[in-house]
């Protein structure tokens, strides 16, 4: 039945739907499609007036604007006196069944003062143009930065020595398939609407690579009369030098052209309705901070909604403080995949963007996360997520280890579209699409990992943007990190065997020739070779060759403190960080290594996982 207190656009006659864009032009309603080829068949003169979406002109009296918290947006439209309505108490059910919290005595008044954009009146005979909206700002190319240039020169130039200094011949073929399996990925790069296509079931070519390496290597060992019971050790660590040179040949100059594509995405022309979940439990010591951040955001169209899932503290006290300005939904614990499901019910803008409770977004975020969804088959956005609490040793490596990983690899992945984790902290999907793609599942540990496979597995492009920033806390103490690495080990591990199919379906473009894989290598083989070639090293001190273990150290050090200079160059972040960088190498390394191989070994046993999250501090 049709809804009688709809207006009807004066160009197609179809109802306006709440949900849609409106713009008023000479006292009639229309759609924002509809009203540019309305005044398309209009002359010159007459098309004048340009509209500004949701302002309202009237050439006898103004309009009413009726605005309830029952509603998910402001209705605009010329109304009879309408009978106020009145709530006269609060109800918070503690139900399995969510329950929107409104706000007391919603009242239903005109915008009276003159100034608002809202009220505009304008003479009977000559109707006062409104103004345009703002013009979409004009994107300046960034040519290469040189210092970029040169500490990539350098990076390659440490490789090519230590390749050839180690092990001479056998090291230089490593180097060498490295260089081919760069090439290779850049030249068989495919657009995004063409890489998902039905093929035969089989593993991708980078796959098979990794899988015969070590054994290849091990037999070239053995050939050239290094054949011992080391051969095996000297094999692997073959191995991981190859995929070290061939993450370094194939990332770093992606990640310098990714910075002079970024700068050029233009900025949309309208931009879209941003609806903003915050899924809370037990967070009274930053959920204030949080949804200040999130109200100062500069962003048009945005509308915040806040999930309390059960708390047992004040989140849903501080929460319903700020319910004339936020949607406060109140739940049943029931995890965080499950809070952000209901938020979901009451999301009305086109793009969901997922905000930790302890998070503190850029003041522009919004808008580049927008600019980043205005891109073709673009279905998702990661942001960028850096730490704020640098305060000791552990926290300032957790801030390296961040900004390394996003600034170096994942603007790799950007290049292909398909990078594999939109993070909670700060990350936003096209609701559409998310839903198809099933929302989030109660079923991992880490529901933003597998969230974004689903989308990704959907043959849609997860873009980044690297401007679109948040602040999240990081653990401080290693008890509260271990709780926090503990959750994610194991939920990485539950997300990889839930989604294994992808290793051997070609269906799946990118995730299925790059992504997948290298993110199972990283998270089981990785550790496990990384603490096997410690151990390796520490028999090479045994037997006295003490220059071997250190020559070889050294140069990794030297590697990693210029990767780490090129990470930080390219976000503008704090120099301090390089002098943590060796501890990528020696010290914070291993810790990482030996909770992912203690999460292997549980997974493997098949030992229940279970929720475990550092302590919040206040702020």
């Amino acid at each position: 039945m049709a809804n009688p207190m709809l207006a009807k656009c004066a160009y197609c006659n179809d109802e306006i739907k709440l949900e849609q864009k409106t713009l008023r032009h000479q006292n009639k309603w229309f759609h924002a499609s509809c009203l540019k080829s309305a005044l398309d068949k209009v002359p010159k003169k007459q098309s004048a007036h340009t509209i500004k979406t949701m302002t309202i002109q009237s050439q006898k009296k103004p309009t009413i604007v009726f605005k309830t918290k029952i509603l998910f947006e402001d209705i605009h439209a010329e109304m009879p006196p309408i009978k106020k309505h009145t709530f006269t108490k609060q109800q918070i059910l503690l139900s399995s069944s969510p329950v929107l919290l409104l706000e007391k005595n919603p009242r239903v008044e005109p915008k009276a003062e003159p100034k608002q954009a809202e009220q505009i009146v304008a003479p009977k005979d000559e109707p006062k143009p409104i103004e345009e909206p703002e013009a979409p700002k004009k994107t300046k190319k960034v040519k290469p930065d040189p210092v970029l240039i040169i500490l990539a020169i350098g990076v390659f130039a440490v490789m090519t020595y230590m390749a050839y200094a180690l092990l001479s011949s056998i090291s230089i073929i490593a180097i060498a398939v490295a260089a081919a399996m760069a090439l290779y990925h850049l030249s068989s790069r495919k657009a995004p609407q063409s890489q998902y296509a039905y093929k035969t079931k089989s593993a991708s070519v980078y796959s098979v690579s990794v899988l015969i390496l070590p054994f290849v290597f091990g037999a070239i060992m053995a050939f050239d009369g290094y054949l011992s019971i080391l051969t095996v050790t000297q094999a692997i660590f073959l191995w991981s030098l190859t995929l070290s040179f061939w993450q370094t040949l194939l990332f770093v100059p992606l990640a310098i052209r990714s910075i002079t594509r970024e700068s050029q995405l233009p900025y949309p022309q309208v931009y879209p309705r941003i609806s903003i979940i915050v899924p809370a439990y037990n967070e009274e010591k930053v959920i204030r901070t949080t949804m200040e951040s999130l109200l100062a955001t500069d962003y048009p169209d945005k509308e915040i909604i806040i999930v309390d899932d059960g708390s047992k503290d004040r989140t849903l006290d501080i929460a319903m403080q700020y319910s004339d300005k936020v949607k406060v939904v109140h739940k049943e614990n029931g995890g965080k995949a499950s809070a952000l499901n209901q938020g979901m019910l009451y999301v009305t803008g086109e793009i969901v963007t997922i905000v930790d409770a302890d998070t503190i977004i850029g003041h522009s975020s919004l808008k580049h996360i927008a600019r980043g969804m205005a891109q073709e088959n673009v279905v998702a956005v990661a942001g960028n997520i850096k730490i704020r609490n640098k305060v000791n040793w552990l926290t300032w490596c957790q801030a390296l280890e961040y900004l390394s990983g996003i600034q170096i690899m994942r603007r790799g992945l950007d290049y292909f579209g398909a990078i594999t984790i939109v993070p909670g902290a700060l990350g936003a999907y096209r609701k559409k699409n998310l839903e198809e793609a099933g929302l989030h599942d109660k079923a991992t540990l880490v529901e933003d990992f597998d969230a974004t496979l689903k989308v990704l597995r959907s043959g849609m492009v997860v873009s980044g943007s690297n401007s679109a920033i948040s602040y999240t806390q990081a653990p401080q103490k290693l008890v509260d990190f271990y709780k926090q690495r503990k959750r994610w080990y194991r939920g990485n591990l539950q997300v990889l065997k839930r989604h294994r199919d992808i290793l051997l379906n070609p269906r799946f473009g990118y995730l299925h020739r790059l992504s997948y894989p290298l993110m199972a290598i990283h998270m089981l083989v990785v550790p496990v070779a990384s603490l096997m070639l410690w151990g390796f090293a520490a028999y090479q001190i045994i037997l006295g060759n003490y220059s071997f273990v250190a020559f070889v150290l050294l140069m990794f050090i030297i590697m990693q403190f210029l990767l780490s200079a090129m990470a930080i160059r390219m976000d503008r972040d704090d120099k301090k960080m390089l002098f943590f960088s060796i501890f990528m190498v020696l010290g914070y390394k291993q810790i990482v290594d030996f909770l992912s191989v203690k999460a292997i070994i549980e997974e493997a046993l098949g030992r229940k996982a279970i929720w475990t999250s550092a302590q919040r501090l206040k702020q």
